[in-house]
């Protein structure tokens, strides 16, 4: 017994000390978004502000305005694109299996280990190819095609469990492919919708490599704004610790209100299928 409350104890002073050193740049970078430019220096980085200055996020939202628009206008669209088309894909995978489904299923899984570096340059090519190139559209269009893979597994693997008596029951009744679809499938389907949601928009939000690459100045989304603040020779650092926070509110805010709905929904996809 008193074995065991030692290990516990262990454990959370373990996780405690973890959670400390995960936090730690996080209040680096909110103090120093709360200071002026004249009070940042190494040796004050970790004390707290004398007075809150608020400069460095109005000149920080000011310059990022523009370009947390194109995120939104980016990551809304793309997320509801890809987590649609992965359940529909997920649904014939799992319910209406076909002759070589099980290998083209592995073909689209494969997807997922491609890395972005070595397609880039015939990426860039096709884009221009069919006049999408810095585009908002192009990059919803990548993006989609890159989150198929694993907003697919996961909807695949949550659809295996759902029992086909019901859809024989459905088909019965002359329900047909859209039919089961819509009124059986989906709505069962919220917490699968929950998780590749909040997965696709975070990684949509996060990503750099394709905004940076596929898109100019008019048209960068927000974290390639985002790298642009540090300037070429003096780095405001209360505007780019400013900005950093504000390019984040939108993902932890995702987080912090469907963040339940993820946990559960990932624990049904990991032990159903």
């Amino acid at each position: 017994m008193v074995h065991s409350k030692f290990s516990r104890a262990m454990i959370y002073l373990l996780l405690i000390f973890f959670a400390v050193l995960f936090l730690v740049p996080v209040y680096v970078v909110l103090v120093t978004s709360l200071k002026s430019l004249d009070a940042i220096t190494l040796n004050q980085m970790w004390s707290l502000p004398k007075s809150i200055d608020l400069s460095g996020y109005k000149e920080a939202f000011t310059r990022l305005a523009p370009h947390l628009w194109n995120s939104m206008l980016l990551v809304i669209p793309a997320t509801l694109l890809c987590a649609l088309l992965g359940s529909l894909n997920g649904y014939v995978f799992a319910k209406w299996r076909f002759k070589g489904s099980e290998t083209l299923f592995t073909l689209i899984l494969f997807g997922m280990f491609i890395p972005y570096q070595s397609v880039l340059i015939p990426l860039i090519q096709f884009m221009q190819e069919i006049k999408l190139y810095n585009t908002i559209p192009g990059l919803i269009l990548v993006h989609v095609i890159y989150g198929l893979p694993i907003s697919t597994l996961i909807f695949r693997n949550f659809y295996v469990s759902i029992p086909n008596e019901i859809m024989e029951s459905a088909q019965i009744d002359g329900t047909g492919f859209f039919g089961i679809y819509r009124h059986i499938i989906l709505p069962l389907s919220v917490t699968s919708f929950v998780v590749v949601g909040i997965w696709e928009f975070t990684n949509i939000w996060n990503e750099f490599l394709f905004a940076v690459t596929l898109t100019t100045q008019s048209q960068q989304p927000i974290m390639v704004a985002l790298q642009n603040l540090s300037g070429s020779q003096v780095v405001h650092w209360n505007v780019q610790m400013a900005g950093a926070v504000l390019a984040a509110l939108p993902t932890l805010l995702v987080y912090i209100l469907l963040g339940r709905y993820f946990i559960r929904g990932l624990l049904a996809g990991s032990v159903k299928g």
